[in-house]
């Protein structure tokens, strides 16, 4: 995750993250990446169901009804042991979490223990009824997916009106006074309508928008292709700076952020030395405390039935099971080979990540999607479109 307008536009500095000894319970929200304990943001997916059939779900979410779905008494012995362990925020995911009708009551339940507790949803079940509840329960903040406008969004999420719902959905959270944010996938069918997402995050002064990379996981696995060639991602993030600068120099400040592509923060790096080497050097202190990629560090997945992950999108590699066994101690053992290595990524890198002279503030970028494309897990990211110039 990097902070585009944190990094870009110096709205965070080094000495803010310092000023809270850098711990994570201690930490606001918009500095916790820069922890230094990395107590892992966990992510739960709730359900496996959701109303619409989006083309790039990871959880091959579908709109039938499953039996092995962790109960409410399950997930509130999971909280405890989370709250335990000093997990700083809980995500709320699916399928659609807003279906299971007991969200609310875990939701809150996670609140009562000290946890900031999010939510990613489509956002087309967001009734203003269902926003004041999220509000009344103490939740943190609503991520709400669009992946184009009207038409696009429509077609890529594969229910017609999908678009429209989320809008009101925008709109329900906002009057209800509860933090709302877009998610917005960018791959080659609606690379082009970033401006227009910008624009309306502006018309409709959304505080937040975060651009997401594409990760060939569930159905997203079957969209290599449709993935941004390294130069258009290139021009993508060279396009979402310029679009968030222009809004801050309008002091209409928006937090912008891209997501899954660490090679992102040399990119803004490399090109802030050129603009603004002072900035660039604070930046070059804040992606070095930020540490690159944190599956299975900073980042863990619990899904629907209770299996553990690295991340929400590494769903074909398991460490145990909360049924089993507690979520902390399943996190903390490093019997697991993998669980191992996650832990020292750094030291099992190939190829040009090996030599990089990135690899500290990137970690090597995404693993999964090494292996989705490789077969290896510990080949370079596919993704990763800095230059062998830019890395030497």
């Amino acid at each position: 995750m990097i902070g585009i307008s944190k990094l870009y536009c110096g709205t965070v500095e080094p000495s803010d993250a310092l000023r809270y000894g850098r711990m994570s319970s201690k930490l606001p929200s918009h500095l916790l990446q820069f922890s230094s304990d990395k107590r892992p943001v966990v992510v739960w997916n709730v359900t496996q169901r959701c109303n619409l059939k989006c083309v790039h779900c990871y959880a091959r979410a579908k709109n039938i009804a499953f039996n092995n779905e962790l109960s409410s008494s399950e997930g509130k012995i999971l909280i405890d042991d989370l709250a335990e362990f000093g997990v700083p925020v809980m995500l709320f995911s699916g399928g659609e979490p807003l279906i299971r009708e007991d969200l609310p009551e875990i939701a809150a339940y996670a609140v009562k223990k000290g946890m900031r507790a999010v939510i990613s949803t489509n956002g087309t079940l967001i009734t203003p009824q269902i926003a004041q509840t999220l509000k009344d329960i103490g939740l943190s903040y609503v991520g709400i997916s669009l992946d184009g406008m009207e038409e696009t969004n429509d077609r890529f999420r594969g229910v017609e009106g999908a678009f429209r719902l989320a809008i009101k959905g925008i709109e329900n959270c906002k009057k209800a006074g509860i933090k709302v944010g877009l998610r917005f996938t960018i791959n080659k069918s609606n690379a082009g309508q970033i401006p227009e997402i910008f624009k309306l995050v502006e018309e409709m002064d959304i505080p937040r928008v975060c651009f997401y990379h594409l990760v060939y996981s569930g159905r997203g696995s079957e969209l290599v292709k449709e993935d941004l060639s390294h130069e258009e991602s290139r021009k993508a993030v060279d396009l979402i700076m310029d679009l968030t600068k222009k809004l801050h120099d309008k002091n209409n400040s928006k937090e912008v952020l891209t997501v899954d592509n660490h090679a992102d923060g040399p990119y803004l790096y490399l090109r802030l030395l050129k603009e603004n080497p002072e900035r660039a050097r604070k930046v070059l202190e804040l992606l070095e405390m930020n540490q690159g990629n944190s599956s299975g560090i900073g980042i863990g997945c619990i899904s629907w039935d209770g299996e553990v992950y690295a991340d929400q999108f590494w769903r074909h590699y398991s460490f145990g099971n909360v049924r089993n066994r507690p979520f902390s101690k399943i996190w903390a053992d490093t019997s697991d080979p993998l669980m191992k290595k996650l832990k020292e990524k750094k030291r099992h890198a190939k190829g040009r990540c090996a030599t990089c002279r990135w690899l500290d503030i990137c970690a090597g970028n995404f693993r999964v999607r090494s292996e989705a494309v490789t077969g290896d897990v510990w080949a370079p990211d596919p993704a990763c479109y800095l230059t062998d110039e830019e890395i030497a």
